[in-house]
């Protein structure tokens, strides 16, 4: 808690020193001919789309959502307490294996399973992502990404918000980050995540490559990154036009009304109530479903301590 509480502080001076470096910059002549010259935004291929289609916020929701479990079923596992159940595998359905299932922690089990959700929803989005388009928005197609993004960045630091409508086209630095998350970070953390998982295979060419710990190094300082986009994206979103920037992800509409927050606030409810219901012992009955659950007896408590003599 304490390293924490210092890394929040350490994390909140940063940001002040850099808002006001940003600001002293954006005095320098220099600087402005950059801004206007990069204003932040390399224009479309043509044949973009335009606007957000409903599909792209319903996916919004669910990765949202699934985003939220894995951090909590990662969080879980990565506390390395003791499971409270195990699951075994029922090797009569379909798909058996030739040898004997492996004996997975519960918790461990809720893990792979959110991952498998996970996975699922990003291959529907990256299909209906090309299908519709909508790739065009996100993955840049000119080297004036990199200044525009640079532009971008100076802009938000010194509080002075670029021009943009999200319904258009996103801001460079938004088309570089968005691309990071779908088509690097997203890889690494499935990749990285199957490697340390019971279904990698334990024989064969595969068993050692890439090496566990090179993984392990890997994977956390993934789910660091997705925490950090995750807390800029959200503050963002609050700061530049909450209403219609909420309309735009999880109403698919062009509007400053309040629909959008009305289903933002379900959908945060209802990533509220999955937080709390991810607990292995509550879902045990639906791991039973697929499998043998093993229920563990409550660790013995420790012995408490004698009095002190007077």
């Amino acid at each position: 808690m304490k390293r924490a509480l210092l890394l929040a502080c350490g994390a909140v001076i940063l940001l002040v020193v850099a808002v006001v470096v940003a600001r002293f910059l954006r005095t320098a002549p220099a600087v402005q001919d950059f801004i206007a010259e990069y204003p932040g935004h390399s224009p479309l291929p043509d044949g973009a789309p335009v606007g957000i289609p409903a599909w792209l916020a319903w996916q919004h929701f669910f990765n949202a959502f699934f985003l939220v479990m894995l951090v909590r079923t990662g969080l879980i596992i990565r506390s390395k307490a003791r499971p409270p159940a195990f699951w075994t595998r029922d090797n009569t359905r379909w798909p058996r294996t030739n040898g004997a299932p492996r004996r997975l922690g519960i918790s461990v089990w809720l893990h792979l399973v959110v991952d498998a959700f996970w996975v699922l929803n990003g291959v529907v989005y990256v299909v209906l992502l090309f299908a519709t388009g909508q790739w065009l928005r996100i993955v840049p197609t000119s080297w004036d990404v990199v200044p525009n993004s640079i532009s971008v960045v100076l802009q938000y630091l010194s509080l002075e918000w670029p021009v943009e409508n999200s319904w258009v086209s996103y801001n460079d630095a938004q088309v570089l980050a968005y691309f990071a998350i779908v088509f690097i970070a997203s890889p690494l953390a499935i990749l990285t995540g199957l490697r340390l998982s019971p279904v990698w295979p334990m024989r064969g060419a595969l068993a050692s490559a890439p090496p566990e710990r090179f993984a392990r190094a890997l994977h956390y300082p993934v789910m660091l990154f997705f925490l950090l986009f995750t807390a800029v994206h959200v503050v963002l979103v609050l700061a530049t036009g909450a209403l219609r920037n909420l309309n735009h992800m999880y109403a698919a509409r062009e509007s400053d009304d309040w629909v959008g927050f009305a289903v933002f606030a379900v959908s945060l409810a209802v990533m509220v109530a999955g937080w709390v219901l991810a607990r292995p012992l509550l879902l045990a009955p639906v791991a039973e479903r697929f499998g043998q659950v093993r229920r563990m007896p409550p660790a013995p408590a420790a012995p408490a301590r004698s009095a002190a003599r007077s």
